[in-house]
């Protein structure tokens, strides 16, 4: 929520540097939606293997979103078939791990 708040300058003054850290600090303690955030913004600036990076680690941790973007990269030839196909079944077996009553 910091990495919004200073996105769109709600409550504090626009800061891209901090959005970014708190992003970071979000995406290290595991919020897949902030790893999504950083691969998008990783992709903008044209660094695809940064953001092959997080996209995979947002799969796995179960964000259905990723996969479509993953999907994307690899038409663009920025990820492998492989790589592809190993974040798909990632993914999956989160999306199980997040179904079982465990």
């Amino acid at each position: 929520q910091l990495a919004t708040m200073y996105r769109k300058g709600k409550g504090v003054e626009k800061d891209e540097g901090k959005k970014t850290y708190h992003m970071e600090k979000a995406a290290i303690a595991g919020h897949p939606g902030a790893r999504y955030n950083l691969a998008i913004q990783e992709l903008v600036n044209e660094r695809y293997e940064r953001a092959v990076k997080h996209l995979i680690i947002a799969a796995t941790l179960g964000l259905d979103v990723s996969i479509q973007q993953l999907k994307d990269c690899y038409a663009m030839g920025v990820v492998d078939k492989e790589g592809l196909a190993a974040a798909l079944h990632a993914h999956h077996a989160a999306v199980v791990a997040m179904k079982s009553p465990q």
